[in-house]
């Protein structure tokens, strides 16, 4: 293997590139604010993004075409998945979070932060990015017995690989090197305070500076504050992200079907193609929870996903549309109930 195949160079990307272009392929390996750092076959630097390069939208994992001169970017090479969110806010803007992963590392705990929920939303990300989702449930050491939460997480769907573990502990930390091997590239993603910076540290042997987990709430300060590419022992790469106290979908109506594929299953033989699984007669989905065989719990998540995910998929006219509709039918009610109320006098 060269050294661009040990970044994850493919020939997915290689098809992409002209053999006598003279740029040179890199990875980005760290996003910084007016700056990405790069590695490539024989060089890293670390490249300033202005002129036309500040407009190019990359993150960490992605391939570019550097221009040695400069150093500049010239261009980014198409992703075969990216990790995207709804920015913080009210803006419908797409924050890229990783690019090109193979493998997503979904950290929980064994304690409070533990939320089926959460995870969905994870493995929403995950599937709309096309990376193999791995939930790791850390702190397994603090709790009497971590096998109820392996098998809460492994019932959110088939074939679901699922590890407990302390994450100091290197030889249970082994059990996550199969998918770190030459080439290979996996990312964390996970809440502030589940262990991240901890099984970074046993993965990796660095020092990643952590805070200590507070008593009260069992919560770590983690300090990192932007994404980075760590080499791993077994030869693969390793993508940081930072804790996200807020994670909105955008654009993955696809990926919730493949979370919730059972709910997906059943609506397929519903007598309506448009189905709300509410009491439209020959509904499916309501016949399946009646019985007993899908619960409703998980149908009511689905539906808050799927209303998070078409609100945040919106483009500004379709909202400001929609704003604008609700507004007149809230006029229209009320103009009816005064006049009811003056018919009343």
């Amino acid at each position: 293997m060269n050294e661009l195949e040990s970044l994850g160079w493919r020939g997915f990307f290689a098809s992409q590139v002209d053999a006598d272009t003279g740029l040179a392929p890199a990875r980005v390996m760290a996003a910084h604010r007016g700056r990405v750092d790069v590695a490539g076959a024989d060089f890293r630097c670390s490249v300033t993004l202005s002129g036309n390069s500040a407009a190019l939208v990359m993150t960490v994992g992605d391939w570019v075409l550097i221009d040695r001169d400069g150093p500049r970017v010239d261009r980014v090479l198409e992703r075969f998945g990216a990790f995207k969110r709804g920015a913080a806010g009210t803006s419908n803007t797409i924050q890229l979070i990783a690019a090109n992963v193979d493998t997503l590392f979904i950290v929980t705990s064994a304690n409070r932060d533990f939320n089926v929920a959460r995870l969905e939303r994870y493995l929403a990300i995950s599937h709309d990015a096309g990376a193999y989702p791995l939930i790791v449930i850390t702190k397994a050491d603090m709790v009497e017995s971590a096998e109820a939460y392996v098998a809460r997480a492994r019932a959110l769907g088939n074939s679901l690989s699922v590890e407990s573990m302390d994450a100091r502990e290197p030889d249970d930390v082994g059990k996550l090197r199969p998918w770190c091997g030459p080439g290979q590239t996996v990312a964390l993603l996970g809440s502030s305070g589940v262990g991240k910076s901890t099984l970074i540290n046993t993965l990796t042997g660095a020092g990643l500076d952590t805070r200590e987990v507070r008593e009260d709430d069992q919560r770590g300060r983690h300090t990192t504050t932007s994404r980075s590419m760590h080499r791993l022992p077994q030869g693969g790469w390793l993508i940081d992200t930072p804790g996200m106290r807020e994670l909105r979908l955008v654009q993955s109506g696809d990926a919730l079907d493949d979370v919730f594929s059972e709910i997906a299953a059943f609506a397929a033989d519903c007598r309506f193609s448009d189905c709300r699984h509410e009491a439209e007669p020959g509904c499916a989905v309501r016949a399946a929870i009646d019985a007993g065989v899908l619960d409703q719990q998980r149908l009511e998540r689905f539906r808050k996903l799927q209303a998070e995910d078409r609100r945040n998929s919106e483009t500004v006219a379709e909202r400001r549309a929609r704003d604008r509709n609700l507004g007149q039918l809230y006029k229209s009610i009320l103009s009816g109930k005064q006049r009811l109320k003056g018919g009343n006098e």
